[in-house]
């Protein structure tokens, strides 16, 4: 069953005050905070959007309607692929490809760009061993023939640098409009 727009802000608002994994932000802050850098690199509404909702799917994932807890997770929740069938007729392919692709597009960067690892929380580094580690060159270079393959790589850019505490973004109601502006 698709998510309306109410439904998404909801969620966002709600759940969303969840702290984000082992990050020191909640869910909504990331989701803002990675919204408001896909703006201001002057990316289209669609990817802006798309950053917003990137991780939507660990709000829908079935662990997260029990309580939260700070420990590191044990196996990968496959959250780019639980909120896809949410958003799907609700938002075109520019939005869905780079939710769908960014744990990829992570992967992807740990193989193209040697200095990327590095640049990765420890928590974004447990993640990526859960969801697969490192990209062969073959898979990296059939992620970058992927429609939407750079936007998820922007949109992944801008996930890594979206955790900082008490950063100042926009508020919801600005990407509710975006949001409300690209929807099917």
């Amino acid at each position: 069953m698709a998510l309306t727009l109410d439904d998404i802000a909801q969620l966002l608002a709600g759940p969303g005050q969840q702290q984000y994994g082992r990050e020191a932000v909640s869910q909504l802050d990331h989701a803002l905070q990675c919204a408001a850098l896909a703006e201001e690199a002057g990316e289209s509404t669609e990817t802006v959007v798309a950053a917003l909702l990137h991780d939507l799917g660990h709000l829908l994932a079935p662990e997260n309607a029990r309580e939260e807890t700070t420990a590191p997770r044990a196996r990968d929740d496959l959250h780019q692929y639980i909120a896809l069938p949410f958003l799907h007729g609700v938002f075109p392919p520019g939005v869905l490809a780079p939710v769908r692709l960014h744990v990829d597009a992570k992967r992807c960067l740990c193989t193209l760009d040697a200095g990327y690892w590095d640049t990765l929380s420890p928590a974004s580094k447990h993640s990526l061993e859960l969801q697969g580690g490192r990209h062969t060159p073959e898979e990296a270079e059939a992620f970058m023939r992927a429609p939407f393959a750079e936007e998820s790589l922007r949109v992944r850019r801008y996930d890594d640098l979206a955790k900082v505490k008490g950063k100042v973004t926009p508020p919801l109601a600005h990407y509710l409009w975006k949001m409300a502006q690209v929807a099917l």
